[in-house]
């Protein structure tokens, strides 16, 4: 069983930038793709960015491309989501996610096995 721990969450201003981690417990984690997905207040939880087991593929959604980027240290055991030009829309509970065994639907939730706990992030205007 992956634990996922999220970090670096916190209150910033619009057009500032943060860094999350996920640390996992597992070092296993080097063979699992990542993601992290994010919840805004009142609306379902949604795709942010995924990473494949040697970070050479990157995925990312709409909203967040060209502003996020996520990669990963294996050596760490630690997946990261710099963030940058952050909006008030980004705001949201921002939760990482581990995918043993890709079946084809790198968006959904029911694509991974390992959830974190959650890191808030609110962005101010």
């Amino acid at each position: 069983q992956v634990q996922l721990v999220e970090s670096g969450g916190g209150l910033v201003q619009a057009g500032g930038s943060l860094r999350l981690s996920c640390a996992a417990s597992e070092r296993t984690f080097s063979m699992y793709a990542m993601a992290w997905f994010r919840q805004a207040p009142g609306k379902e939880r949604e795709f942010v960015a995924r990473i494949n087991w040697n970070g050479l593929n990157t995925y990312y959604a709409s909203s967040v491309k060209g502003r996020f980027t996520i990669s990963r240290d294996n050596a760490k055991n630690t997946v990261y989501l710099q963030m940058n030009s952050l909006k008030p829309e980004d705001t949201a509970v921002y939760y990482c996610a581990a995918d043993p065994a890709y079946s084809g639907s790198y968006s959904q939730e029911y694509e991974y096995d390992y959830w974190g706990q959650g890191t808030q992030v609110i962005v101010s205007s």
